[in-house]
């Protein structure tokens, strides 16, 4: 019967020319290493939280009277419905956290260079998307701890002048988190980010095979050091095939990336489930202590730490502005960040600055 199948799809697409030059011929860099799989990891991982939102779905009632009832019912009494929404819950934290580690790795290795400078924005979109689908899809149970954390979310912009009320109004549609803005973050979690997202998932798989896999800056040859003047695509005839080496390494992230999410949800099941998380919400009653989620902490925090919260906003918009736009900012030739020590001082400042930022928030 699969024999049958391969011999169909053969006559129409090509089946064994397609294993060929997509597997076998297609050429990784000598130097490539397992850092290189996070953005695979981060595609299945994006996956995974499809199938089990969709599952989720099913069950799950977008109302204020009915929405914290409908989860509680998805953990007690549909069958699996604990561990669907603990893979989703788990899985979305993961998530992000892998595409942090993976932008943090291209960043270091360089890669963002030309020609590679859309791939890098494109990745910063769908970073920000990331952050933007943990956001919404945080509201949804609409428990205690979901609802004034959003609540303090969707206030920042009323520190902008003229605009930022009215702003905050239309993201809350109205004055307070309500039920219409339970319906809004619903729509923009489950229908207007996913094929805003798939669309800069394909384009960006279509840059990098397209382009070629970058090399690492260490070892670089003299054929990555040319400069560029015309599109010429790194088909690194000296490298290893993609099937099996690279292959065999996504599928090892794969299984990493597996194994600590059940890891989360075996031995600590309560870790994104705190008290306030099973509490339905109550809108006359204040937390004494409310936080948004670990990776909001750190501007969050530094918003408490600037007395002027336009001042402190501003900065992070500047900020963002920078990160998606540093491939056309950075002049320099030389990838290497271990031979930069300005931009390698810079980058470690920052980036522990981000960390102590988001420890500092929690408490």
């Amino acid at each position: 019967m699969g024999k049958k199948i391969e011999d169909w799809l053969e006559v129409r697409i090509g089946l064994n020319d397609l294993r060929r030059t997509q597997l076998l011929e297609y050429r990784v860099p000598k130097n490539i290493n397992l850092l290189y799989t996070l953005g695979f990891a981060a595609m299945i991982g994006y996956v995974i939280q499809v199938i089990s939102g969709i599952f989720l779905l099913i069950y799950y009632i977008p109302h204020p009277g009915y929405a914290f009832g409908s989860v509680q019912d998805i953990m007690s009494k549909v069958p699996y419905g604990w561990l669907f929404r603990q893979i989703h819950i788990v899985g979305g934290n993961l998530l992000i956290a892998t595409v942090l580690l993976h932008m943090l790795t291209v960043f270091l290795m360089g890669n963002y260079s030309r020609p590679r400078e859309l791939t890098w924005v494109g990745g910063g979109l769908m970073l920000i998307i990331t952050f933007i689908f943990g956001l919404s899809g945080y509201l949804l149970p609409w428990s205690q701890l979901s609802y004034w954390a959003t609540t303090v979310v969707s206030s920042i912009p009323s520190a902008f002048p003229i605009i930022g009320d009215a702003t905050a109004r239309i993201f809350k549609g109205g004055d307070q988190v309500s039920g219409t803005t339970l319906s809004r973050f619903f729509a923009l979690h489950v229908a207007i980010l996913p094929p805003i997202f798939l669309f800069l998932m394909g384009l960006h798989v279509f840059l990098i095979r397209r382009i070629g896999i970058s090399a690492t800056p260490f070892g670089m040859s003299d054929d990555e050091k040319r400069p560029l003047t015309e599109f010429r695509k790194k088909t690194h005839t000296d490298g290893h095939p993609f099937y099996p080496y690279f292959f065999q390494k996504m599928m090892f992230m794969v299984m990493m990336y597996g194994a600590v999410m059940f890891f989360a949800i075996t031995f600590l099941p309560t870790l994104f489930l705190p008290v306030e998380a099973n509490t339905p919400a109550d809108p006359l009653k204040t937390p004494s202590h409310i936080k948004p989620e670990w990776y909001f902490l750190a501007p969050y925090q530094m918003l408490k730490l600037i007395p002027n919260k336009f001042f402190g906003i501003s900065i992070q918009l500047i900020l963002i502005g920078i990160f998606l736009l540093w491939p056309f900012l950075d002049s320099q030739k030389e990838k290497n960040i271990l031979k930069r020590p300005v931009l390698r001082g810079v980058f470690f400042f920052l980036l522990a600055t981000w960390i102590a930022l988001t420890f500092w928030g929690r408490y």
